[in-house]
């Protein structure tokens, strides 16, 4: 399978007694398919599914099916702490008909390369679907490291790989020393050093509510290698990133941002708290002064 464009990690709404928010689940979806994204994620860390039971994730991954159709790819995630839980999330993408999986490093656990690989290739032999890896040491506490990708390498399923380390010399690495497994962006702020190494794919979760915003860059880095351009947009997406990720509320920042949109996404379930009124009107003015730079930009670009 080969990972091209915009994937977005996909929100779950919830209501006021935290119950899931299906009409705003579909909503949302549609909303993303309308807009251009390549790809849709389920059971992302934005989707909150450390914060589900099973059957949730289950009847999520097959509610996006559902809605989604075969409009575009929908990716399922199956991180879990056991190797059998994410043999079950998997086993269930599949009777779904999902399209690939995201497989990430179990978290708490702070297993080796060897058995993080271990625990991909029993997934991999369960579900036999296209995988794309997820290195986030900043919340599973270690790396996918050479052990691991010379393992996983091996088989044709893992074809791509999810960066988000935010560690320039990882990024580095994968684009040099594994150019078979597909480099996708999962570090926002270095979006454009994805591209210039030649990443293809950007799974962002700004895209819920920015997809144009992050369209744009990709149209201009890796369709049309207009790095000028590229530049320019990125510099105007800095000051979202930053908002995104002060503080502790990343989450909330994504929900709300689509909120704006007009799907209400809820609170994140807890221990997670909404964002208070100050940080609503902050994250409400970055992104209109973004949406008004970018649009410059690409009209300016189209002259």
């Amino acid at each position: 399978m080969r990972f091209e464009g915009i994937y977005t990690p996909l929100v779950t709404p919830y209501n006021d007694d935290f119950s899931i928010n299906r009409k705003a689940f579909g909503e949302a979806i549609e909303h993303l398919v309308d807009c251009g994204v390549h790809g849709i994620i389920v059971a992302g860390t934005t989707g909150e599914y450390y914060a589900q039971s099973t059957e949730e994730r289950i009847e999520l991954m097959g509610l996006a099916r559902q809605i989604i159709g075969n409009r575009v790819p929908l990716i399922v995630g199956t991180g879990a702490i056991r190797t059998e839980d994410s043999i079950m999330f998997a086993e269930a993408a599949c009777r779904i008909k999902a399209d690939a999986l995201l497989i990430a490093t179990p978290p708490y656990a702070y297993p080796t390369g060897r058995e993080i690989a271990l625990h991909a290739l029993a997934i991999d032999r369960a579900a036999n679907l296209p995988a794309m890896l997820y290195n986030y040491p900043g919340r599973m506490s270690v790396n996918m490291d050479e052990e691991t990708l010379d393992r996983l390498g091996r088989s044709p399923n893992f074809c791509a790989i999810k960066e988000s380390s935010g560690d320039p010399n990882r990024l580095h690495m994968l684009a040099r020393d594994y150019p078979h497994i597909q480099l996708s962006c999962g570090m926002d702020d270095q979006a454009l050093e994805f591209f210039a190494w030649g990443a293809r794919s950007w799974v962002c979760a700004g895209s819920n509510f920015a997809p144009e915003a992050h369209l744009a860059l990709y149209k201009a880095c890796a369709l049309e290698g207009d790095f000028t351009r590229g530049r320019a947009i990125m510099s105007a997406m800095l000051p979202l990133m930053r908002v995104l990720e002060q503080g502790g509320k990343f989450v909330q920042c994504i929900k709300h941002g689509l909120t704006l949109r007009g799907i209400d996404c809820g609170p994140p379930r807890r221990p997670l708290q909404p964002l208070n009124k100050d940080d609503k009107r902050e994250l409400a003015e970055v992104i209109a002064t973004m949406n008004t730079a970018i649009t410059a930009i690409c009209e300016g670009s189209m002259r």
